[in-house]
């Protein structure tokens, strides 16, 4: 299923702590004017409620496009798909080579910074099909990183889990009050105040 992706947002690169504090106040108005609610139900989710896997877009999958965007010196294979570059990590801040292949490609991932099953829990499953699907594959909302701390991280919230590598925490929660806006999707309260607390230091 092809989806439109403006190619603004497929440059879309990781924030420089430098622009953060900028932002910092613009995006502690937009979580205030996010909503707070508890979070419901689980009861329906599925990965399938946002499509069949990664969207295709101009030919290219989702996940190749991000990895693309996010590595350094990637190549790429005349199908699209990228064989191997270099991340800069932004959740642990370590430095990993990528090697498309069945044992190595999990080494890096592709998260999604509000996790589906979050954004389910929080509004998503008030959505149409296709704007769930736009959710699942917007570049702002996905980033390549480490393998495991994805894992580690699973469908956690900000109040929950924030990545390792603490200079990179207010990018972080600046994607997921961005993400949560565009979405109409909420916020608890206990995410909130966790965001706040890391937007204060930023």
């Amino acid at each position: 299923m092809a989806i439109p992706i403006s190619t603004s947002d497929i440059n879309l690169g990781q924030s420089r702590p430098e622009n953060i504090s900028v932002e910092s106040k613009s995006t502690l108005r937009t979580l205030e004017s996010t909503a707070v609610k508890g979070r419901a139900p689980k009861t329906g989710y599925s990965r399938a409620q946002f499509g069949d896997g990664w969207a295709n877009v101009l030919g290219c999958d989702t996940r190749n496009i991000i990895l693309k965007r996010d590595l350094k010196g990637p190549r790429l294979s005349a199908d699209c798909k990228v064989i191997s570059g270099t991340l800069d990590d932004p959740y642990t801040a370590k430095i990993i080579v990528f090697e498309r292949g069945p044992t190595t490609s999990d080494a890096v991932q592709i998260d999604h910074v509000v996790a589906l099953s979050d954004a389910w829990q929080k509004g998503a499953q008030q959505l149409s099909f296709d704007r769930r699907v736009a959710l699942a594959n917007d570049p702002l909302n996905l980033l390549a990183v480490d393998g495991p701390a994805n894992q580690e991280k699973s469908d956690g919230d900000a109040a929950t889990w924030l990545p390792p590598n603490k200079p990179f925490r207010c990018q972080y929660v600046t994607r997921q009050i961005k993400v949560k806006s565009k979405y109409s999707l909420w916020v608890t309260q206990s995410e909130k105040q966790a965001m706040q607390n890391v937007l204060a230091r930023c």
